[in-house]
């Protein structure tokens, strides 16, 4: 398992029914693109907005109810409204405070608040850097690949959860912003020493393109950020002409649905991109016409692929696009609604459920590739997508 303080999971959710901080944001893309009714606009510092949707459910008004009472009894909306998400039964309803969810839409928007570490939890439960960031905190303070993070502000990170100690680094506990400091206790072979780094704002790099043998471009998203498709798309371009592409979509949670679909519009000629339901309403996604249709594609997923990157895979896989090599998806393929409360928390419900174009349905169920493989999937990308160019 492994993390970065990029997407770190809020602290009020990382109780396994929100295993994903991203699907959530369909909403901020239904905003955007208009697929979505649209009744109010939420205020948020981000370039995206947020979207209410007019959708009468009782599990809403028992929240919203719930978080008025606290209000009118002098305690916290906040809490109550925790309550009776917990009560719904929803498995991936959630409250996020004010700043969790700021932090949460600035994410999407390809920025984040951190040292710029990424990390891992090997076997014997030691957290191990994996990534330094250039141009970051962490890089600056001479923080290397291979360091063994041993504390954070005097806390133990051996043995914690990856998801834990990146809400350390990012100092969630106290909503530690840019500007704030953070004690790291670190260890490189025997030397052991600790270091104070400063917070910053980071942007993500979410898109990353690399080069292998025989023309193969791989490109790998992590999750689908503001620009991940235009990122995409020029890495496709500028790709060599008869050589094939990876799409490597392991351990990407999710992200933007209008990020997914203009990534489905790089490789696709128009047409369904997924379809979803809201209160009964049926609705659809439509890839932009244009796309390269002829490069051979491999899609790599892993059980980490989630959410907006499930709704990709589905569509390049229906669609007879791509062939999709690695092990069975997530499945989560909800749509959640994002509501105020009286104290600046958002509370989220689940609100209806998208399907791929031939109607499959992926919440509970995810993907299941065309060629299972869960050693050396790279390796076998590459054997098939030789095996498309010939």
């Amino acid at each position: 398992m492994s993390g970065r303080d990029l997407f770190c999971q809020p602290r009020r959710i990382r109780r396994g029914a929100a295993l994903t901080l991203v699907f959530a944001s369909v909403l901020v893309a239904g905003a955007a693109t208009g697929s979505f009714p649209e009744t109010e606009r939420t205020d948020r510092k981000s370039s995206s907005e947020s979207a209410r949707l007019a959708v009468p459910a009782d599990p809403q008004e028992d929240v919203a109810e719930a978080a008025e009472e606290a209000v009118a009894d002098g305690t916290s909306p906040m809490e109550a409204a925790e309550r009776a998400v917990s009560r719904s039964g929803d498995r991936w309803g959630a409250v996020y405070s004010r700043g969790e969810y700021e932090e949460f839409e600035e994410a999407l928007d390809g920025q984040y608040t951190g040292v710029g570490l990424w990390a891992r939890r090997e076997r014997d439960g030691r957290i191990e850097v994996t990534k330094v960031s250039s141009d970051s905190p962490a890089a600056a303070a001479g923080i290397r690949r291979g360091d063994l993070l041993r504390s954070v502000d005097g806390t133990a990170a051996d043995g914690r959860p990856v998801t834990e100690v990146v809400s350390l680094l990012r100092g969630d506990a106290t909503d530690a912003g840019a500007g704030t400091t953070v004690r790291l206790g670190l260890q490189r072979g025997t030397r052991a020493w600790t270091e104070t780094v400063r917070r910053a704002r980071l942007s993500t790099d979410s898109v990353t393109v690399r080069e292998l043998a025989g023309e193969i471009t791989v490109i790998k998203v992590d999750s689908f950020t503001k620009g991940a498709g235009d990122q995409v798309r020029d890495a496709v371009r500028e790709a060599p002409a008869e050589g094939g592409v990876i799409l490597d979509l392991r351990g990407n949670s999710g992200g933007l649905v209008t990020e997914a679909v203009a990534t489905a519009s790089v490789f696709l000629d128009g047409g369904l991109v997924a379809t979803y339901d809201v209160d009964g309403s049926q609705q659809a996604l439509h890839a932009e016409p244009g796309g390269d249709t002829s490069r051979a594609l491999v899609v790599l997923v892993d059980g980490g692929t989630m959410s907006a990157a499930e709704l990709l895979t589905g569509a390049l896989q229906d669609r007879g696009r791509a062939v999709v090599v690695g092990s069975r998806t997530f499945g989560k393929g909800s749509v959640q609604m994002p509501s105020r409360l009286p104290d600046g928390a958002v509370a989220e419900l689940t609100v209806g459920h998208y399907r791929t174009p031939s109607g499959r349905g992926v919440d509970g169920r995810g993907i299941t590739p065309d060629l299972e493989v869960d050693e050396g999937a790279l390796r076998q990308a590459e054997t098939v997508l030789g095996g498309l160019g010939d």
